[in-house]
């Protein structure tokens, strides 16, 4: 049953990380609802460098360029540059929060506030956001990209997701809906890159061979859900918007209250 359960989860984590929900909310309360136990959220950590190299592989093309022209070409520099600058005050503020955000993220009140709050947050700038003045995410100026990761800070608050969080900010600075998903993958890859290391080497001790195979069975349906959902999450947004995953947020999260508070 573990196997069955960790495949469960793992699908649920790529299907979820990209999309602006909030996987880490969506894997804690399958967790509970499946009596799923993570001793210190070993599995969690692990299944989400899954979802990383999906991600990494749907736009390798664009990696490959980037890497091979940091010697000769100027704009493979700017877009390198601008992805460190974006992640930024999310790696200072995580550092220096860590021992606050996981409190918070034991919380599932919390989770469910970020629930509705952000799904408010979200049809609000859907409705009032800027005229788009960018339409690529590899053109977002640096000004721009770095805002938009100042507001990726905000997702270590559990619930209020990260892909969230930078389409929302993206949108308000003036990118495009597909741009502002777009460079949410991209800034997805070094920042989630970075926290797994982080994370990894936290919890060292407790890698156990034991928990080999139901990790190996998440990471894989991890990686295959989130290959699956990424480009149609941006052909979908480019259609409809962001409406349909607000009103799915408020909804969970009222219904989350409902059971927790009566």
């Amino acid at each position: 049953m573990n196997l069955i359960t960790a495949a469960l989860l793992g699908a649920l984590q790529g299907v979820t990380e990209f999309l602006p929900v909030s996987s880490t909310a969506h894997l804690k309360i399958a967790e509970r609802l499946l009596g799923f136990e993570d001793p210190g959220s070993v599995f969690t950590i692990t299944i989400q460098f899954g979802s990383i190299l999906a991600v990494m592989w749907l736009y390798r093309a664009k990696i490959l360029s980037v890497v091979r022209g940091l010697p000769s070409d100027p704009d493979a520099r700017r877009f390198a540059f601008m992805l460190v600058a974006a992640m930024v005050p999310a790696v200072v503020l995580a550092l220096l929060l860590e021992d606050r955000i996981k409190v918070l993220h034991d919380s599932m009140f919390v989770i469910a506030v970020a629930f509705v709050i952000g799904g408010i947050v979200m049809l609000g700038v859907e409705r009032w956001r800027p005229a788009p003045v960018v339409t690529r995410a590899d053109q977002t100026p640096l000004g721009r990209a770095v805002g938009v990761g100042a507001f990726q800070a905000v997702a270590l608050v559990p619930g209020v997701s990260r892909s969230g969080a930078t389409i929302v900010g993206g949108m308000l600075l003036g990118l495009d809906r597909p741009a502002a998903a777009e460079l949410s993958f991209f800034l997805a890859m070094p920042t989630m890159a970075a926290a797994f290391a982080h994370d990894v080497w936290k919890v060292r001790h407790q890698l156990a061979t034991e928990r080999g195979a139901e990790i190996a069975v998440g990471f894989v349906f991890a990686f295959l859900a989130a290959l699956v959902v990424v480009k149609p999450f941006l052909r979908f947004v480019g259609r409809s918007g962001f409406a349909p995953f607000a009103w799915y947020r408020i909804a969970l999260g009222v219904g989350m209250l409902v059971w927790l508070l009566v």
